[in-house]
């Protein structure tokens, strides 16, 4: 069997398709922010932040599981693979950010100041970017562990998922080679 040419579409999406596949890999994420920012996260008492983040991320984990399959089975799995992560990075912050700042709202006392939104996102992307800049830091015993908790969380998403996303291209690359020749 040949080497796929550099004008086969297996290989080589339209630049039309990269534009569109990037275009709304922005809205994807402007969208995802602006309901951050819109969506009531009223405080309530006891561990309901904590449950909040524990079913966003076990629903993001199903989304992951989803978005892999449709990897595989996109014809353009690259351009596939960037619209994934557009949306389970910044969903996997977003939970966190959310959970964050319902945690605050419920008890200021939490963290080393009390968290607008904008301060939950930011500390969850010093958080994930490992800067630690260490301006906001949790006080609270129970929400260190949620913090060493999305520390430990982060690794697997830079590791395990940026990895099993890009062998879902691989193989979804090789079946559409499979499927040409």
């Amino acid at each position: 069997m040949s080497a796929p040419s550099a004008v086969d579409p297996a290989v080589r999406p339209p630049r039309r398709r990269v534009i569109v596949v990037s275009v709304r890999a922005v809205l994807t994420v402007v969208v995802l922010v602006t309901l951050y920012y819109v969506l009531p996260l009223t405080p309530r008492p006891g561990g309901y932040a904590l449950a909040i983040l524990l079913v966003g991320l076990a629903a993001l984990t199903g989304l992951i599981v989803w978005q892999i399959r449709a990897i595989v089975r996109a014809r353009h799995p690259g351009l596939r693979a960037l619209e994934t992560l557009a949306l389970v990075i910044p969903t996997f912050l977003l939970v966190f950010a959310a959970g964050y700042y319902m945690a605050s709202q419920a008890n200021p006392a939490v963290f080393s100041e009390p968290l607008s939104r904008s301060d939950a996102l930011y500390f969850t992307i010093t958080v994930f970017a490992t800067v630690g800049f260490g301006d906001i830091s949790p006080v609270a015993e129970p929400l260190r562990l949620v913090v060493a908790v999305q520390m430990l969380a982060d690794l697997l998403v830079l590791g395990l998922v940026l990895q099993a996303v890009l062998n879902a291209v691989r193989r979804g690359q090789e079946r559409s080679r499979s499927a040409l020749g």
